[in-house]
């Protein structure tokens, strides 16, 4: 059987020829991890601070300019009878020259693909000495850059000439820590007479027939001796006979009824054992184990009279994608665990979440994340890893590419949760409208890639996926990139320009990207930032952590237009958030309520790398923002939202549910003090996955006084309330708040209730504050006089009863308004 040697253990680090180093780094090696990286190793060791914390990251730039070496002694029995033994490389990060006991092995400057060494003849019975110096990356780009000619990106540092996790260069909402080091396994892998080199399985289904067609590459020390390759599943066998010199074998597995996979909210996530095992003789060489799943996928991208479709189909349902945009969850990837993965994950899915798309200017994601998106029945979507910029074509990028791309294709094949592969993030769109053309005058910029390479190797080694060239992309080159009836969209104009209540002027058919930004939690800011004066709005501190473009100055003019002006940074961190998750619920609310012209909502972004202000609805150290429980409430499978239509206010029911929705929905018009205007009912009878209109009676959809008025839309328990106010909340006539609040222990830490003397506006309670490990299960209640909510606070420490219950912890926002 091939066996497999560990080599994580003993290594050391050594800096290399930079005077900027630190002379406590450079002076004798330091310990190091592996998996790992330099910022990590250096961090364990108490060389460097943190840099995620105050403003270390701008002392830290020496590192990713530095020349560093890995070393370790290992110790080697001899093999036994193998006849390979390769040393295996996962990942390394990025420009690196492996040698071992003093002879090169070989060079590598691609983050997103692993290499392998035949070693068999350079290891030494007992001690081996393996080392892997790595190169500045910023040197390696610099000088790529130089010689094929600069191009166009979105940021000045040339992450777009090397093969490299882009965000590590910094982006809009990240730290630049330019990273190195052996960032995934490294191993000796031995094996007599033959191995596995590849096994790609296509998952299909035809009426009440599974089927998997499995291909099989193998790996021989010699050609003479016939092998035989076996495939199980579920109870099923095939086999096939590889005769001498045969390396490839294709194998079919039929499953009949098998149960299907789908997405989350649609049915269950059954998957079968694969196991694909190669035999010489009686002797089992080597074996390949998965889980797979029976469903179907197809992207609807038909013409109609709204221009062509863009929806994910799914065992012939077509699904609406409400979704969020995945990050790395940490600028160094070796530090997420399979706990985290799960945490962060099982948040997208308490948030009502089916889909995820893995932006393409940080990584493909592990199999961890993969497995865990299968198990949940989260959809994915996964960018080929190209942001933001245009990308050499030249030698050697483009072999690089092509090795890259084959191998992240095989190896993600099995997973049901992968149901589309787009071919960059905003690259088509930048060089149709940012400039770009006349910058290149004939330079490569990547279409060959998105048009050619990467769409023959998908139909080569993964037909059964779609694959869409650009995100965005209208589908054909004479249509605009960007245009809202044809293919996917992003939707950047109104955070950057326009008020978020311009959501509503776009008509898309799939949104890939929108987002709105707001503040890290409380105690986030408070871990991050170690002076007490830099929590405030305006303070280098939070500049620091504020990456976007005239980010403030959008926040700014974000809360300028809805809310009052903030007294503090308490107001300031309260409304700003409050802002976030508003202009969020707008633009998915609207989508929803076109459905299905529009069926695709994918929220930037579900989570952040490092502490930071950014369009998070999980922050930097996985604290759950406002935003997010907005999210959870404008992705219920049901969804009452009153939104504008032709010069009035309409009811619109969605249902996304697989059963009718059916019952009575009240919708009255209410004066601030509680008192009835207006109002009219409404039977609904919404069936499974669609949205009913109802136009509002002028009656009920006109107030006397908008300053003082709303409206309500209650269905009675079955659904959440919809609220519309009729004024901005600075110009509301509010009351000042007034309500009572009690605290009493529960199992998990206390329960606070909240009863309501006057309307309470989106009253939010924020226990992290008092402790950073408290959670709360609701945020962002509004309530009618009268009415009351319990929240529940999970917490081992002891809470202070009267800090829970008042501001800033407890607070909405008229308790801006003075009393009197």
């Amino acid at each position: 059987m091939t066996s497999w040697q560990s080599l994580h253990d003993g290594w050391s680090l050594t800096a290399i020829g930079n005077p900027d180093v630190p002379e406590a780094v450079a002076s004798a090696p330091v310990p190091a991890t592996v998996p790992g990286c330099v910022h990590t190793d250096l961090l364990a060791a108490g060389l460097i601070p943190d840099p995620y914390l105050d403003e270390h990251e701008l002392t830290l730039g020496w590192i990713g300019r530095t020349d560093w070496c890995y070393q370790t002694t290992f110790r080697w029995d001899g093999g036994g009878d193998a006849d390979r033994v390769e040393l295996v490389c996962a990942g390394l990060d990025t420009v690196a020259t492996v040698t071992l006991n003093d002879v090169e092995l070989g060079r590598t400057a691609n983050m997103h693909r692993s290499y392998s060494f035949d070693v068999r003849s350079l290891l030494r019975v007992g001690e081996n000495v393996l080392r892997v110096r790595f190169d500045s990356a910023y040197r390696y780009a610099e000088a790529e850059q130089r010689r094929l000619g600069a191009r166009p990106k979105a940021y000045p540092t040339p992450f777009n000439f090397i093969r490299k996790m882009a965000c590590n260069f910094g982006w809009d909402w990240g730290p630049e820590l330019v990273t190195a080091g052996i960032w995934q396994e490294i191993g000796l892998r031995s094996w007599r007479t033959a191995r596995l080199a590849e096994v790609r399985p296509q998952v299909t289904v035809a009426g009440t027939e599974g089927r998997v067609e499995v291909r099989v590459e193998v790996d021989r020390a010699a050609d003479d001796e016939p092998l035989t390759v076996r495939a199980a599943l579920a109870g099923e066998v095939a086999e096939t006979v590889l005769g001498p010199g045969q390396r490839s074998a294709e194998l079919t597995v039929t499953v009949a009824d098998p149960e299907l996979w789908w997405p989350r909210g649609y049915g269950a996530q059954p998957r079968y054992p694969l196991a694909v095992t190669l035999h010489a003789g009686d002797r089992e060489l080597d074996g390949w184990q998965r889980k797979v799943g029976f469903r179907s996928v197809r992207l609807d991208t038909a013409a109609d009279e709204h221009g062509s479709a863009f929806t994910v189909v799914v065992n012939d349902l077509p699904v609406f994608a409400r979704g969020v945009n995945w990050i790395p969850d940490d600028c160094f990837p070796h530090r997420v665990t399979r706990q985290r993965y799960a945490e962060r994950l099982r948040q997208a899915c308490d948030a009502n979440v089916n889909f995820l798309r893995i932006w393409g200017g940080g990584r493909y994601e592990s199999e961890d994340f993969y497995d865990l998106a299968d198990e949940l029945g989260l959809l994915v979507g996964q960018d080929f890893l190209f942001s933001c910029a245009a990308y050499p074509e030249e030698e050697p990028f483009r072999t690089e590419v092509r090795a890259e791309a084959a191998e992240q294709i095989v190896r993600l094949a099995s997973h049901p949760s992968l149901v589309l592969w787009f071919g960059n993030n905003e690259n088509i769109w930048g060089w149709h409208d940012w400039g770009w053309q006349e910058e290149l005058a004939d330079r490569t910029w990547g279409a060959g890639y998105y048009f050619e390479l990467l769409p023959g190797l998908l139909s080569e080694l993964d037909p059964s996926r779609p694959y869409w060239p650009g995100s965005p992309w209208s589908g054909r080159p004479e249509i605009h990139p960007n245009d809202p009836a044809h293919g996917s969209m992003h939707i950047w104009t109104v955070w950057n320009q326009l008020d978020y209540t311009h959501y509503r002027d776009y008509l898309p058919r799939f949104v890939a990207e929108f987002g709105w930004q707001g503040p890290a939690s409380h105690a986030t800011l408070r871990r991050a930032i170690s002076d007490p004066g830099g929590l405030a709005e305006d303070s280098a501190a939070m500049a620091h952590r504020q990456k976007a473009g005239d980010g403030r100055l959008k926040l700014a003019r974000g809360l300028a237009a809805h809310l009052p002006a903030p007294r503090d940074f308490d107001d300031w961190h309260y409304l700003t958030q409050l802002n976030q998750a508003r202009a969020i619920s707008v633009g998915v609310e609207h989508l929803r309520s076109y459905r299905p012209i529009c069926m695709g909502s994918v929220v930037w972004q579900l989570n952040d790398c490092w502490p930071v202000t950014s369009w998070a609805a999980v922050d930097g150290d996985g604290r759950r923002k406002p935003l997010w429980y907005a999210l959870r409430r404008a992705y219920a499978d049901r969804l009452l939202t009153i939104q504008p239509r032709q010069g009035g206010l309409a009811l619109v029911a969605v249902n996304d549910g697989g059963a009718p929705w059916t019952g009575r929905v009240d919708v009255t018009r209410l004066t601030l003090a509680g008192e009835p205007r207006g109002k009219s009912s409404v039977e609904l009878s919404v069936p499974p996955y669609s949205e009913i209109t109802w136009p509002l009676p002028a009656d009920v959809a006109g107030p006397d006084d908008a300053r003082a008025e709303l409206l309500v839309a209650d269905p009675g328990g079955d659904g959440e309330r919809s609220f519309w106010f009729f004024a901005e909340d600075h110009e509301l006539a509010y009351p000042a708040a007034d309500y009572d609040a009690t605290v009493e222990p529960s199992p998990e830490g206390v329960r606070v209730r909240v009863t309501a003397r006057t309307i309470l506006r989106d009253l939010l309670l924020a226990p992290d504050r008092l402790d950073p490990a408290a959670e709360v299960d609701e945020a962002l209640v509004t309530l009618l006089p009268g009415e009351s909510t319990t929240f529940t606070v999970r917490s081992a420490a002891r809470l202070d009863p009267a800090a829970l219950t008042a501001p800033p912890v407890l607070r909405c926002v008229n308790d801006m308004v003075p009393r009197h």
